[in-house]
């Protein structure tokens, strides 16, 4: 039943209706006496309280006046406070709502009425100030806002910044200023139209709008001064009364705007400079401004508040092709439309652009679309539609003219770097420049939202971004100078990665590197702990550059920049990574005749084929391996493929075997006088020895590990020795010793950030403390092993299951 239906009398008498109800004569009594928009609004709360006491109930909150209207909660709030008048045909609807009877209807609708027409009229107290708001009410309502794009999607964060920073100021002398900024094509129109319109309401006396053309196609950027020109036009100044001059131009728009409430959206602005004259000069009218800068000066002298606009979520861009080619299309092929989202960089503008190629041919699959979006020769052409205020890098390109040569350089030249981020140290050896300047050359870039600053000193920029970069170089730069950034770039991270993987696993055998180019500064790495976080920062970049090599034939540092990532991969579990990196690299061994790269990388890739489940392709590796080793005479390079070897056989169940490959291991590295090698192998064949049931021999060795590597820091040769230890007290029977032995293991894996043998180790010590009779332990150690395996995707996650399943 309806409002309407429910109260009796409660249908809307004419305006200015004078019937009264003897029940409502306080209300009305009090709406013959309204004046101003506070004491309208005082009679909406008495309504809103009188309504409540009737029903037995709380008084209607605004979030359920906004479900039965539709209205923001914002501007319902507003009403109420008496910060804005409500037009007429919503405070009907209102005071309906809050249950007016027909007499006390008529009665407050005169009363608006007449609050409105005060408003209008001069004040006999101020003549002057009345004779103003009387020249300004005469002034025309602007509504100048663009259409708002149909289909909008996504942006909710945005768009309650936008609501709690938009509206009239309260107690404030300076206006509101709102900044959008981001890349270009991101989105920034579309999302400040779409909420104003939205807020409209919030600004009775008008919205106005303009184009500043900051970034335009043909450079004519809209000066201060035609700004201004054709606001005071908007706001109704003839041509015989507009100043001659900016200055009384802008002091001619300020008073206009005193004690208004207008929106003045300022789209496209290139800078503080072009914005400043058009702020207004009192409360009550706000600015929203959309920019691809930052317009860091506004945020800091003004007090703008700045909101920054990225790309769409995967969700949201599904939405956005949703909303103009039909959810249904898209169902029919779902994983062509993720492709076809990852090509456009969940970039609102390239979507829109294929899109529109999507509706121009309703009959073809979209299969077509990412098909060509696949086979173009240049990414960018794919989103090329002819108009410079369309096309995606004509779009870029107004960015991009806007840069210092210097900034354009740097820009350029990240198109040689494999991506997807870049730290400023290798920025610097990229472009061959002092490590000093990169930072402010990275702000300016950031600064016009043509790379992003996500992390202190880490940039990075979407794809079709770093396509453009790359068609940029490849078009302005010469041929030598792009071929030897892209040399700078990978020796910058050869270098580094070595110089770490060195520090990360003491054990582990450096390769001879080529020199690196002048111009290059490889990152200075303290010690372990920072070994691991540089790796750890820095690993998908490494990941990237070696196909970044491959593709550049530079195949040295292909194989050898994977190489340095192997000991990393390994412990944080990431075998797809290291298995995809590693056949590059064997490919780029062969390409190039190094033997030695080839023998590393069939080692490596085996490793990883064992973790993945192939260990009959992972054998064959680890025999090749052992033959190009043999060939190149590399005794150490043949103990370390022997023990991985043998780790394979230990995993299959041939002990016997896995001792053999162990025991050849230790003689090979005995030979060498590899204290950290021989601990490893001897560990090795410890573990081999408690496999097949024989504890003292096991330990023995064991214990000779420890020995050796005390004069190591190979704290992963602890971790794995005292693992073994724990094993092996476990298999005697000394549970509460295995479990101090499995504790210092996981103290040093969760030290150096190894999290699968974390995983593994965490398993036996939850069958250690099951097997000791402590069953509620046991299950906690086996979900926190469980909740790591997961993590990495690990198939031994279900062995961890079922024992968790098992368990009382």
């Amino acid at each position: 039943m309806s409002d309407q239906a429910e109260r009796p009398g409660a249908a809307r008498s004419p305006r200015g209706a004078t019937k009264v109800d003897r029940s409502a004569y306080p209300v009305i009594r009090a709406a013959d006496a309204a004046r101003t928009v506070p004491e309208l609004a005082g009679l909406l709360r008495q309504l809103r309280r009188r309504e409540a006491r009737q029903q037995g109930e709380t008084p209607l909150t605004y979030r359920q006046l906004a479900a039965k209207t539709g209205w923001s909660r914002g501007v319902i709030g507003e009403y109420f406070a008496g910060n804005i008048l409500p037009p007429t045909e919503r405070f009907d609807v209102l005071i309906r709502l809050l249950g007016a009877t027909a007499g006390e209807q008529g009665a407050l609708a005169t009363a608006r009425d007449r609050v409105e027409e005060a408003r209008r009229q001069p004040d006999p107290g101020d003549t002057r100030a009345g004779r103003d708001r009387a020249r300004t009410a005469r002034l025309p309502v602007p509504r100048q806002l663009p259409p708002a794009l149909p289909g909008f999607v996504g942006r909710a964060d945005q768009l309650a910044q936008l609501d709690a920073g938009g509206g009239p100021a309260t107690g404030d002398p300076a206006p509101t200023i709102l900044v959008l900024s981001g890349t270009a094509g991101v989105g920034k129109t579309t999302l400040a139209v779409h909420w104003a319109h939205r807020a409209a309401d919030r600004f009775p006396d008008g919205q106005l709008y303009v184009d500043l053309r900051g970034f335009d196609a043909t450079g004519a950027v809209v000066t201060p001064a035609e700004a201004v020109h054709g606001l005071l036009e908007a706001l109704g100044v003839p041509p015989e009364r507009m100043p001659v001059h900016l200055s009384a131009q802008v002091g001619l728009y300020r008073s206009l705007l005193a004690d208004r409430r207008i929106l003045v959206l300022l789209d496209n602005a290139r800078d503080v400079e072009q914005v400043r004259p058009l702020l207004p000069g009192s409360p009550g009218s706000q600015v929203l401004v959309t920019s691809r800068n930052r317009l860091a000066g506004l945020i800091a002298a003004e007090g703008a508040r700045a909101i920054t606009v990225g790309l769409l979520s995967t969700a949201e861009s599904w939405q956005l092709l949703a909303r103009r080619l039909g959810a249904q299309r898209l169902a029919v092929e779902p994983q062509v439309v993720d492709e076809m989202v990852e090509r456009c960089a969940r970039l609102p503008l390239a979507l829109a652009v294929l899109a529109a190629r999507g509706a121009a041919h309703p009959a073809f699959p979209l299969a077509t679309l990412a098909a060509e979006l696949r086979d173009a020769a240049r990414l960018l052409d794919a989103f090329d539609t002819g108009d410079a205020g369309t096309g995606v890098q004509a779009v870029f390109s107004w960015s991009y003219r806007s840069l210092t040569p210097a900034a354009a350089r740097l820009f350029r030249l990240l198109g040689c770097h494999p991506g997807p981020e870049i730290g400023i140290p290798a920025a610097a050896s990229l472009a061959s420049l002092p490590r000093k300047q990169v930072p402010r050359l990275l702000a300016e870039l950031a600064h016009a939202h043509l790379v992003t600053e996500h992390a202190p000193g880490r940039y990075g920029a979407h794809d079709l971004l770093r396509a453009y970069a790359a068609e940029l170089t490849e078009r302005l730069d010469p041929d030598g100078g792009r071929r030897a950034a892209i040399r700078r770039g990978l020796d910058h991270h050869l270098h580094s990665a070595h110089a770490a993987a060195v520090l990360l696993q003491p054990g582990w055998d450096p390769a001879a590197l080529p020199d690196a180019l002048p111009g290059v500064l490889p990152e200075e790495i303290a010690d372990q702990e920072a070994a691991l976080a540089w790796f750890t920062e820095e690993h998908r970049v490494l990941l990237a550059a070696v196909h970044h090599a491959e593709c550049a034939r530079c195949d040295g540092h292909a194989w050898r920049l994977a190489r340095t990532l192997v000991d990393f991969l390994q412990r944080q579990g990431r075998w797809s990574d290291l298995a995809d990196a590693q056949r590059t690299a064997l490919a780029a061994a062969r390409r190039a005749g190094e033997r030695a790269g080839q023998a590393h990388a069939h080692r490596d890739l085996a490793r990883a084929l064992v973790r993945l489940g192939h260990e009959e392709e992972a054998a064959g590796h680890y025999r090749d391996a052992l033959t190009i080793f043999a060939e190149l005479g590399d005794h150490s390079g043949q103990a370390r493929t022997h023990r991985a070897f043998g780790a394979l056989l230990d995993a299959r169940g041939h002990y016997e075997e896995s001792l053999h490959h162990a025991a050849r291991a230790l003689a090979l590295y005995e030979h060498v006088d590899h204290p950290a090698g021989q601990a490893s192998a001897r560990n090795a064949m410890g573990w081999a020895h408690a496999r097949l049931g024989r504890y003292g021999p096991a330990r023995g060795h064991c214990e000779q590990a420890l020995a050796l590597l005390r004069r190591t820091d190979d704290r992963h040769g602890e971790a794995n020795t005292w693992d073994s230890l724990g094993f092996i007290h476990d298999g005697l029977g000394n549970h509460r010793r295995a479990v101090r032995c499995y504790g210092r293991a996981l103290t040093l894996y969760q030290r150096i950030g190894d999290r699968y043998d974390e995983a593994d180790t965490l398993t036996r010590l939850g069958d250690s403390r099951d097997a000791a009779g402590d069953r509620a332990g046991a299950s906690r150690t086996w979900r926190r092993a469980l909740v790591i395996l997961d993590g990495l995707g690990h198939p031994d996650a279900e062995r961890v299951r079922a024992r968790l399943l098992r368990a009382p």
